[in-house]
């Protein structure tokens, strides 16, 4: 094809037609002629867009035109699509969230109309369309509590209407946008207690990853969902590749249980050697997982001892490094460095940014150092440890990594709490004083 002629006239063609322009150079084989045919045509519609009326025709160019489409058309996409918010249909709400991942463009006033509209009219969507929206949120790391609830409601409101893939679908999308739907925990959970020998691998390990991410166990029944899953995973064990079943492992003690048969697989040395292979690519990630797992087994009390092959292995749980603020509030709270200590190294590679010592009644702050007795009942440990928005579920409760290390510090006797360093540099000096001082002397921690 010669470009020239069509470089020449793409101003003499119809909206229509350059959408079918569009999507036929989007198919054709790269080339320069062909690159430069599309940047003149992401010039015509850039001056083009503004005028287009119908909704639909824009959203199928911004889709044709997918992550190849430029900042300023993407912003005068926006423009055009918010003076026509009053009017999206249901249909144009379905259809907006996956052109929006399509061009990765996150919007958040398109978003949040659609997300209002979707909540409107979600009875009769169908699990293609709302598994669409949910891996659309994921691609534009967009959040939703109100639309992602009202999902979960209504799958669990006509709960018959999905198979079980379907359901572990939900709960994978959700996962991954730090959604927490305790409904649809309850009822796949009580589905794999029912029909263990039913999952296949692959929807086994997304419920491991889900549950150990979520840190969420059925209230009434962990102990019969922890058996029905381990029951699952011993199916197949014999054929299993050991990534995934480090993974498994891993989950399993993320969530505070021990599978024997599935730990005494994982110990095997040839097992061992092949996840710590010198030149494996997941290498510091298996030694990691590694670690964990042996630190599950000893801070939760199950007799077990390290093999070689992990002892030489150097893993520890990684410490932030923050800007020297709350150190100021620290030291002008307490008077004297010595009433507390930072960047701490605990037990079993944990870290601390921050450990002070109070009396058991919590009332005063007594001096602090390397030497002190870990098992004295006179003294209260506290410990401070900095978290992001990504250690939270959206409802505020701490994900699987964070969930486990403040079940394991509670255990060697530490009392937690938990500091968003974000939060903590929008306070005044004198508000940040007080903050701390709430939080340090407060029995709830």
């Amino acid at each position: 094809m010669a470009t020239s002629p069509w470089k020449e006239h793409l101003n003499e063609l119809n909206d229509k037609c350059l959408s079918i322009l569009v999507l036929t150079i989007k198919s054709m084989e790269k080339s320069k002629n062909i690159d430069a045919l599309q940047l003149e045509l992401q010039m015509v519609m850039e001056q083009r867009i503004p005028e287009i009326r119908n909704i639909d025709l824009l959203q199928n160019i911004m889709k044709h035109f997918g992550k190849d489409a430029t900042g300023f058309l993407k912003q005068e996409f926006e423009n055009n699509v918010l003076e026509k918010l009053h009017c999206l249909t249901s249909e144009n709400a379905l259809c907006m969230f996956n052109m929006l991942a399509v061009v990765n463009y996150t919007s958040i006033p398109i978003l949040d109309s659609c997300s209002k509209k979707m909540v409107a009219t979600i009875h009769g969507t169908q699990f293609k369309q709302l598994n669409r929206i949910l891996l659309a949120c994921c691609i534009l790391h967009y959040k939703n509590v109100e639309m992602f609830s009202a999902i979960e409601s209504y799958v669990t409101s006509f709960i018959n209407m999905w198979s079980i893939e379907q359901l572990i679908l939900f709960l994978s999308a959700f996962e991954i946008l730090h959604f927490r739907p305790t409904k649809l925990l309850d009822i796949v959970a009580e589905n794999v207690i029912k029909y263990p020998e039913s999952l296949n691998l692959k929807e086994l390990m997304i419920i491991f990853r889900v549950y150990s991410q979520l840190s969420y166990v059925p209230k009434c029944q962990h102990q019969q969902f922890f058996e029905a899953l381990n029951c699952s995973l011993s199916i197949y064990l014999p054929g299993i590749y050991n990534a995934s079943l480090l993974q498994a492992v891993y989950s399993f003690c993320v969530l505070g249980y021990h599978p024997q048969a599935a730990l005494n697989h994982l110990m095997q040395k040839d097992v061992l050697s092949d996840l710590l292979k010198p030149d494996d690519l997941n290498l510091k990630f298996n030694e990691r997982m590694l670690h964990t797992v042996y630190v599950c087994l000893k801070v939760d009390g199950h007799s077990f001892s390290k093999p070689a092959s992990v002892l030489q292995t150097k893993s520890s749980f990684p410490i932030a490094m923050k800007p020297m603020e709350v150190q100021e509030v620290l030291q002008a709270i307490l008077g004297d460095k010595s009433m507390f200590r930072h960047k701490v190294q605990l037990e079993h590679g944990y870290k601390a940014e921050f450990e002070i010592k109070l009396d058991a009644e919590r009332k005063k702050v007594l001096p602090v150092t390397e030497t002190d007795d870990p098992a004295d009942l006179n003294v209260q440990r506290v410990i401070f440890l900095y978290t992001s928005e990504s250690d939270f579920c959206l409802d505020m409760c701490p994900r699987g990594t964070l969930a486990m290390k403040m079940r394991h510090l509670k255990a060697l006797g530490y009392c937690v709490i938990l500091f968003s360093h974000p939060k903590f540099q929008k306070l005044g000096k004198k508000e940040a004083v007080e903050f701390l001082k709430e939080t340090i002397y407060s029995a709830d921690n």
